[in-house]
């Protein structure tokens, strides 16, 4: 009995040693795996596409998330003033590379470190951002995909024009706290309404509340239409606008399909899916030892333009034959 008795307990050592093994086995491997430092400005609900986009250009470098490398997630929502913070501590910790999709965040990386590789992904020339010296040969720490938000503003107010055609006076909507996507935008959109013969209306807003404002403001201006610009907080709300620009009839046009599969009427912009891809496949190749400045750095080829028909006939418009035909995709 006695035999017994000290079998049993060597058993429940040998067990509980190795329950405890294992969870620090497991951490070790960890902590030896490099740490992707991901920073988006949207939130994880608006991202789930893009980022599986992401992750499987990285798993197709050889990197899979859990057994040769860590990703860490952080999601602003819109809040950029936590960026130099979140910067800065990633820097301590040392992580291998910044992945960044938008503007905000690639300066804040670039401002934070010139030692830590950068993949980023701008809609503004990243020359002219100071993020690279040059496209072709980057130089730095810094690469990454240019998304073409400066040259797609014209075209997705064309789109607009084409699908509302009687709409004279249109809102345009930016985020004063995104200044690089704000400032594109903002110098983009006048020559653009003038050569449509348009009257631009610009509105501010960087909370849900002040979205709430700026869509009273425009009914009670008699906007007939509505341009968002291009912003990760405003595709973190995009249930928000879809509900308001039903609610009080107002034709809007969006960046991202994403809006669109919320209830927006319309989008037009680069293709974020491939956008993202791109930033996973630089991300795995620096992991392996490629050097940023060797990495030229890419131009979005891939547009999309996508329309909500149930939306539109909630509006009471008709599309155009000739425009439903240029669609890339239609949502009923």
């Amino acid at each position: 009995m006695q035999l017994d008795q000290l079998k049993r307990r060597e058993f429940i050592t040998l067990l509980g040693g190795a329950v405890f093994a294992w969870p620090l086995a497991t951490r070790a491997q960890q902590a030896a795996m490099p740490i992707v430092g991901f920073v988006s400005g949207r939130s994880p609900e608006a991202s789930v596409r893009v980022v599986a986009a992401f992750r499987k250009a990285l798993n197709e470098t050889g990197y899979v998330e859990g057994q040769n490398v860590m990703v860490e997630y952080h999601w602003l929502e819109g809040q950029y003033d936590r960026l130099p913070s979140l910067m800065a501590d990633l820097v301590r910790r040392r992580v291998a590379v910044f992945a960044t999709p938008f503007p905000a965040g690639a300066l804040a990386a670039k401002a934070a470190t010139t030692t830590i590789p950068i993949v980023f992904g701008v809609g503004e020339d990243p020359v002219k951002l100071g993020l690279v010296a040059s496209l072709a040969r980057p130089g730095g720490n810094a690469t990454g995909i240019n998304f073409f938000t400066a040259e797609v503003v014209a075209k997705r107010l064309g789109l607009l024009h084409d699908l509302v055609p009687k709409a004279v006076r249109i809102a345009v909507l930016v985020n004063p706290t995104n200044a690089p996507d704000a400032e594109t935008t903002l110098r983009e959109i006048p020559e653009a309404a003038r050569a449509l013969g348009l009257q631009i209306q610009v509105l501010n807003a960087s909370t849900s509340r002040e979205i709430e404002v700026a869509f009273a403001t425009l009914v009670r201006d008699r906007a007939e239409a509505l341009f968002v610009s291009a912003d990760a907080f405003f595709i973190s709300r995009r249930v928000q606008f879809a509900t308001l620009a039903t609610r009080h009839g107002i034709p809007a046009a969006y960046t991202n399909r994403e809006y669109v599969e919320a209830g927006g009427l319309m989008s037009y912009g680069t293709d974020q899916r491939d956008s993202y891809r791109q930033i996973g496949v630089y991300t795995g190749q620096i992991l392996k030892g490629a050097k940023p400045a060797d990495l030229p750095v890419v131009q979005a080829t891939k547009f999309e333009f996508v329309i909500n028909l149930q939306t539109a006939r909630a509006l009471r418009l008709e599309v155009p034959p000739q425009l439903l035909a240029s669609v890339d995709e239609v949502i009923e």
